[in-house]
């Protein structure tokens, strides 16, 4: 007899994700998944989006490490909302975590929560958050094959975005292929050419951001 483990845990995952979903939709506000390796700039990119949003959106962020609280200190220090999320060795977030985060948010205030998830390419794929989108980094030094190699979060990712890109010509890294490869994966999951430490290519990817927040505003106004 086998007995899995797995099930009730992810059973349970689903259902207060399903919660989540609830309160967000309750409350008009946009959730965003952030994945990728760890040092892949998911701070980095978090800060940019920031920078290029913070006009238009009311924003949180929600940081998710094994330990320590460096990364939310870097978006508290910008004015931003920052809840800190340390999973003691997990190595993604669950919806119960989220749950807890957002009961210390002001959902009512908010347009835009951007969920920073534990630096990994594979537990997270697993977890549902309750989130509008998942979204993968990957960083030029990182190599174009990691979709070979983890193909499931390219599976699953609305939008790649490719960051570090001014490093491109500094590594053999084959944009081509790997444009390819995330398309035969996704084929309708855009990829952002981004170096979010320098702003560059951060506009289209906000601009895509922007749309998916203004879609679902309009789908919650038409319901």
């Amino acid at each position: 007899m086998e007995i899995d483990i797995k099930k009730p845990i992810l059973d349970r995952n689903e259902r207060l994700a399903a919660e989540n979903r609830s309160r967000f939709d309750e409350n008009g506000v946009y959730v965003l998944d952030l994945m990728a390796s760890p040092g892949a700039g998911k701070t980095s990119t978090i800060l940019a989006t920031i920078e290029a949003l913070r006009d238009r959106y009311n924003i949180a962020v929600i940081e998710g490490d094994i330990a320590s609280d460096v990364d939310a200190q870097k978006i508290s220090a910008q004015g931003i909302p920052a809840v800190q999320i340390n999973t003691g060795g997990a190595c993604h977030l669950e919806s119960d975590m989220i749950q807890r985060a957002i009961d210390t948010l002001d959902l009512a205030e908010l347009d835009l929560i951007i969920v920073e998830n534990v630096g990994n390419l594979v537990c997270p794929t697993e977890f549902y958050l309750g989130e509008d989108a998942k979204v993968m980094i990957l960083s030029v030094p990182e190599g174009h094959d990691k979709p070979y190699k983890y193909p499931n979060i390219f599976a699953l990712a609305e939008a790649v975005i490719l960051n570090k890109y001014d490093t491109v010509s500094m590594f053999d890294f084959n944009e081509d292929e790997f444009r390819a490869v995330v398309k035969s994966l996704n084929p309708h999951a855009p990829v952002f050419a981004v170096s979010a430490t320098k702003g560059e290519g951060v506009e289209a990817w906000t601009d895509w951001l922007s749309g998916r927040i203004e879609d679902a505003r309009a789908q919650a106004t038409r319901a």
